[in-house]
């Protein structure tokens, strides 16, 4: 098609413009001709448009649009862009957008652009501005909560920055306890809260909690006071870096219930500060006391948060292990390196060893010793890296017998002796020990019988 000459600021808009669908109409808007550049708009019959108004191609809230650009005829002044829809096949609406400039010989040219593109790109903008507009508004929320909660709690809670070590933040409690007149609390090294012997202690705490990520508690005298408080430290990370979140709680007294005379003062005072965890119970499991290191063991930061609950509740395994463990101790046998997971208040699982005894005065009472199986082992790896091979000896039969007996046999004697020592720890109870070892009663009565351990009779019958 030869254009005819025209206004040049009209050619430059034309030739600027990249349309899906190209009109040519006379003045009163008879389609004379259609060209689209799209299969999606071929779709939308444009070919058929050819002879008819223009005006009777759109929807009716579009008629006055139509019309209002052809009384226009394509004047300069008058040029820009407008929507419009168009009747589909199938009754759909098509959205374009046209503008409409002058030809010559009383012809008009409406270049039109799919908007469908453009319409998805602002239906998704919208969503994803509804979405951040929700996630803003939760986290503002969240900060609210946080914020109340953080004002209002009765304990004193600092937040610490882990590379710096200063405050970054402190709640009322804080601020009331940590007086000081001549410096604001923020901004301030953490040790500088606490009295000069107890810093040390207070900067192992902290190198603790970052290494293992737990709750680690210790004691130390806060600066201006005289007694010592418990403190507990955790970190967390945040953009900016770790950041510890430490709590300053006033020492609980030890519900030990202890007699009058020097040396049950002294066993107390030993059993609070014992390196490993320790708790008193009754004889259905329910916790009396615990020590410091019991609580740091679960993750609590007082005993409170233990103190009156089921010791079963704190066991990963639950009723399994405590049915063992009462099992010996309501028989008065003492129970010696049981190993177990417990759950933390976090929700982590730490391998645990468990001994534990009954007590008849003054009240019957088990004591449980729990030692955190984690720091053992990697206080012990260079002492197992240095034992011999348990194993050793099995490289003298190498070239004697086929490595597939050889493999065998050291399995069936691993096998063997879990289930024994699974029989010996639950008094041969077998529905608990094939519990402990993973296993259907099933499973475990056919191994039992393998290895000659269970007569053939009782087999059959169970």
């Amino acid at each position: 098609m030869k254009l005819p000459s025209m206004d040049p600021s009209i050619l430059s808009l034309l030739l600027g413009v990249v349309s899906d669908v190209t009109l040519v109409m006379d003045q009163q808007g008879v389609i004379e001709d259609v060209s689209t550049g799209r299969d999606t708009l071929a779709a939308l019959g444009c070919q058929a448009w050819v002879g008819r108004l223009w005006v009777d191609t759109v929807t009716t809230e579009s008629r006055a649009k139509i019309q209002d650009i052809l009384q226009s005829k394509g004047a300069a002044e008058s040029l820009r862009w407008r929507h419009v829809n168009h009747i589909g096949p199938l009754g759909n609406e098509v959205a374009l957008q046209y503008v409409v400039l002058p030809l010559g010989h009383h012809k008009l040219l409406a270049l039109g652009r799919d908007l469908e593109s453009l319409a998805e790109l602002q239906r998704r903008l919208v969503e994803t501005q509804q979405s951040m507009e929700r996630d803003y508004l939760r986290l503002r929320h969240i900060e609210a909560r946080y914020r109340v909660l953080f004002d209002t709690s009765a304990e004193a809670v600092l937040m610490v920055d882990a590379t710096s070590q200063r405050v970054l933040e402190a709640n009322v409690g804080a601020q009331s306890l940590l007086k000081d007149a001549g410096k604001r609390l923020v901004g301030r090294d953490v040790r500088e809260c606490f009295e000069g012997e107890s810093q040390a202690e207070v900067q192992s705490l902290l190198r603790m909690a970052l290494a293992t990520g737990r709750i680690e508690l210790c004691s130390a005298r806060v600066a201006g006071l005289a007694s010592a408080w418990t403190v507990s430290a955790t970190v967390f990370r945040q953009e900016g870096g770790a950041q510890f979140l430490v709590r300053l709680v006033a020492r609980e007294t030890m519900g030990v219930p202890v007699q009058q005379g020097g040396s049950s003062s002294v066993l107390s005072e030993a059993m609070e500060r014992f390196p490993d965890g320790w708790l008193l119970t009754d004889t259905a499991g329910t916790i009396k006391s615990v020590n410091e290191e019991g609580m740091a063991l679960l993750g609590l930061t007082a005993s409170s948060q233990v103190v009156g609950q089921n010791l079963e509740r704190w066991l990963l395994r639950g009723a399994v292990d405590w049915g063992v463990l009462h099992t010996s101790l309501r028989q008065q046998l003492p129970v010696r390196n049981f190993a177990t997971e417990v759950r933390t208040l976090s929700g982590m699982t730490l391998p645990v060893e468990v001994s534990a005894v009954y007590l008849a005065r003054p009240e019957p009472m088990y004591a449980f010793f729990v030692r955190d199986m984690d720091r053992r082992l990697q206080g012990g790896a260079s002492l197992a890296q240095s034992q011999t091979n348990p194993f050793a000896d099995l490289s003298q039969l190498v070239g004697r017998r086929p490595i597939k007996d050889i493999v065998g046999e050291t399995v069936d004697t691993i096998e063997r002796m879990c289930i024994e020592a699974a029989l010996d720890l639950t008094h041969n109870n077998r529905a608990s020990a094939a519990e402990m070892l993973g296993l259907s009663r099933q499973s475990l009565y056919v191994k039992l019988r393998r290895f000659g351990m269970v007569a053939e009779a009782e087999a059959e019958n169970s």
